[in-house]
């Protein structure tokens, strides 16, 4: 399934600063970066649920703001991609 994860960090003092960067490395371990606080995730659901609990864990509710976007499985009819950055197919060939 894919999800769209969005966050905003509070960076206002050196633990929101360390906040944002956790976030930001949980968000990369299981997705592709498409805008500075912005990931697609595609995942399984078991999967995206340790993602999730690991990302409220992270931050602080009081200043920071966790948003996703559940796409499903059929995401490719609800994503339109113009302008810069060429997208990416998260289902194809993985070249290393």
């Amino acid at each position: 399934m894919m999800v769209l994860v969005s966050y905003d960090v509070s960076t206002t003092d050196k633990a929101g600063k360390t906040r944002l960067r956790k976030v930001a490395k949980a968000c990369q371990n299981y997705g592709q970066r498409v805008q500075n606080s912005v990931f697609e995730v595609d995942v399984d659901y078991g999967t995206f649920l340790k993602l999730k609990d690991k990302l409220v864990k992270l931050i602080d509710a009081n200043c920071d703001s966790l948003r996703i976007y559940y796409l499903g499985n059929n995401w490719k009819n609800r994503i339109e991609h113009i302008g810069a950055k060429a997208t990416y197919d998260p289902e194809g060939a993985l070249i290393i």
